[in-house]
């Protein structure tokens, strides 16, 4: 099995998208005129750190795998078996499998974007070398309240989010415990309960679009598994307030085929999370390398 692995928000860094944007004017004209700025500039000088900015962030990573995406399409690269992305790059994944086009797929993200930002306050944070469920026992134990988990990404890494008081209590309770963290840099709790409103609104308007059923297998982050027939809508307002569940979608394709090969869009990050899931993990897999 060959499963092709998009990124997502954390990804951004600044002058990404110079290696394809010329390669693409017409689609790069349309977004910017979509989005309403000049998206490559905006990628290439990151003025005031706009690109930290999810309201920015997500668009912008978006149009970047895409385009990334198509020019593989271009080479005539492996066909994949299945698609899937972290948080953000599950739309990408989504846009792999024909779900919807480059258009809608934009549409789509920046009013994602727009309503997570508008969710402000709280934040995230990177917990190391601590499996889930010891987590929430110190947590638990030390009378943390108001913390989620939002991301599972492998056996040793989680991210929890949380409002700022949780996650200053958190803070500290793991570092009286010698817990290693790190906080993330971003503008809310993104994948926690705090999303809820952002859900709502969010759910309202996919309602408004028609989607296809995916040609290829897609991984869904809510569910770890392939998404079902119909459940576009519903799983993507799910995943803005449910945990990304990476480790279980890639424990479940290496169920399917132990000599899974992965290959990731515009970076390695992810890929460096499957080879730490298939450690822990009885299979063997094969990596290669990202585009």
């Amino acid at each position: 099995m060959f499963a092709i692995l998009f990124p997502g928000q954390g990804s951004q860094f600044r002058g990404m998208g110079a290696d394809v944007f010329g390669h693409y004017p017409g689609i790069t004209r349309f977004a910017c005129d979509l989005l309403g700025y000049d998206l490559p500039a905006r990628c290439r000088d990151n003025q005031d750190d706009v690109l930290s900015r999810t309201e920015c962030t997500q668009p912008a990573l978006f149009t970047v795998n895409a385009l990334h995406l198509f020019e593989r399409e271009r080479r005539e690269g492996r066909p994949a078996d299945c698609y899937l992305g972290h948080s953000l790059g599950e739309y990408n994944a989504l846009l792999a499998a024909g779900v919807f086009d480059f258009e809608t797929g934009l549409r789509i993200v920046r009013k994602r974007g727009e309503l997570m930002a508008a969710a402000s306050g709280g934040g995230m944070t990177a917990v190391l070398n601590t499996p889930v469920a010891h987590l929430l026992k110190v947590l638990g134990e030390d009378g943390v309240e108001g913390v989620d988990v939002a991301a599972h990404n492998t056996d040793s890494q989680v991210v929890i989010a949380g409002s700022d008081g949780a996650l200053r209590a958190a803070h500290a309770s793991l570092q009286e415990r010698n817990i290693r963290f790190a906080a993330l840099r971003v503008g809310a709790a993104f994948h926690s309960r705090y999303m809820a409103s952002a859900r709502a609104e969010f759910e309202l308007f996919l309602r408004g679009f028609t989607f296809a059923e995916p040609a290829v297998p897609v991984i869904s982050n809510a569910t770890g598994r392939p998404y079902e027939r119909g459940t576009i809508p519903e799983m993507l307002s799910r995943q803005i307030v449910e945990p990304v569940r990476w480790s279980d979608s890639i424990r479940y394709l290496l169920a399917l085929d132990a000599d899974l090969e992965c290959e990731e869009i515009g970076g390695d990050a992810l890929l460096r999370m499957v080879k730490s899931i298939a450690k822990s993990s009885p299979q063997e897999m094969l990596m290669k390398s990202g585009v």
